[in-house]
């Protein structure tokens, strides 16, 4: 008797072993999956780059230049190479019949050059412009004059550092720095060593005044092809 109850709850006891093991088993089995969203590596890194911006920049202010400006009062001081009364006055004025000294002043209008000489040295050598249309008259001439900052009338410009050379009708022709503009502007500015003058040799700015501070009343002035 004893042997057949041990037998049944051992019979029981394995019954009851195999159920737990198939409910943990479909529990396991009806488990929801979880949702996993696999991930990949980039092969290369991306990298936003922003596309430059340019700003121009605001142009340069120049300081006007210091030239002389049409004032009467300017004027009343100017001397005005084509006026009737400059003619008059330059009867009166005359180079000085023998030359002494050893300096000249030689203008090639094929080179548009002007070569300076002390004796049988070039002391300088200038580019230089002279008239169109064959304006500048060719010869020997000599330096009439001097003036610092002669006014045109004709043409309303200023030729700083003018050294008269000849008269042609009531206009004196000469040698001078670029033209000045009433508003301050330099004229022909950018076209040395072209004929652009109405007759006179043009000279920049900075040669004219060391021509100027050279040349003497009376030194010859020799113009050539």
């Amino acid at each position: 008797m004893t042997s057949r109850i041990t037998g049944t709850i051992f019979g029981l006891l394995i019954f009851l072993a195999g159920a737990i093991a198939w409910t943990v088993t479909t529990s396991e089995a009806l488990a929801p999956i979880p949702n996993v969203t696999p991930t990949y590596g980039k092969p290369f890194a991306v990298a936003e780059i922003l596309k430059p911006t340019y700003t121009p920049l605001p142009p340069p202010t120049l300081a006007p230049t210091q030239e002389p400006s049409l004032t009467p009062q300017a004027l009343v001081e100017a001397v005005i190479v084509d006026s009737p009364e400059r003619v008059n006055a330059a009867a009166e004025e005359q180079a000085p019949v023998n030359y002494s000294g050893g300096k000249k002043i030689l203008v090639d209008i094929s080179e548009q050059h002007m070569y300076v000489y002390d004796g049988e040295q070039i002391v300088y050598s200038f580019v230089a412009s002279t008239g169109m249309n064959n304006a500048t008259r060719t010869g020997t001439f000599s330096v009439l004059d001097k003036i610092p900052n002669a006014y045109g009338a004709t043409w309303n410009i200023w030729m700083p550092n003018w050294l008269g050379i000849y008269w042609a009708g009531s206009l004196e022709n000469g040698i001078h720095a670029l033209p000045i503009l009433p508003g301050g502007a330099t004229l022909w500015s950018g076209y040395l060593g072209t004929p652009i003058s109405y007759g006179c040799v043009v000279l920049d700015t900075y040669d004219a005044q060391l021509l100027y501070e050279w040349a003497e009343v009376g030194v010859p002035v020799e113009i050539q092809w």
